[in-house]
């Protein structure tokens, strides 16, 4: 399985709580911080709700 670096490069302030939400739920903690995961058809689930506020990376 593919791995993806995730990074928020948007801010997440007045934003709906869903969005907030999901940014949490792939342990985002901090703009310019990247984490990664596995490219699992639920994490890019979650990314695509959120692509606006974050960028990805293939790895």
């Amino acid at each position: 399985m593919a791995k993806i670096k995730i990074t928020q490069v948007r801010s997440a302030i007045n934003r709906p709580k869903r969005q907030k939400l999901t940014l949490q739920a792939l342990g985002i903690k901090k703009l310019h911080n990247p984490v990664e995961h596995e490219a699992t058809p639920q994490i890019l689930g979650m990314v695509r709700k959120v692509n606006h506020l974050v960028k990805v990376e293939e790895q």
